[in-house]
């Protein structure tokens, strides 16, 4: 079982998240608003993310474009 200093520091901040996904601060927060951004906790004030839960939303994201095999079919 992880420590709870170790889940703790592994936490990431509005910011933190904004700079992993090249994305704004008003992004994340607005993706948080409307429900539609990754898990979040709150402590008090303050929003925190998950790494884990970033790695999964992102995992669920709508992919573009289609998977083109070598021999040139899809």
């Amino acid at each position: 079982m992880k420590s709870t200093y170790a889940t703790e520091a592994s936490l990431l901040n509005e910011y933190q998240v904004a700079n992993l996904l090249s994305l704004s601060v008003a992004s994340i927060r607005r993706y948080r608003l409307l429900k539609r951004g990754p898990k979040f906790i709150k402590l008090g004030a303050a929003v925190r993310y998950r790494p884990e839960d970033l790695a999964i939303w992102i995992e669920a994201r709508p992919t573009g474009g289609e998977n083109i095999k070598a021999d040139g079919h899809v």
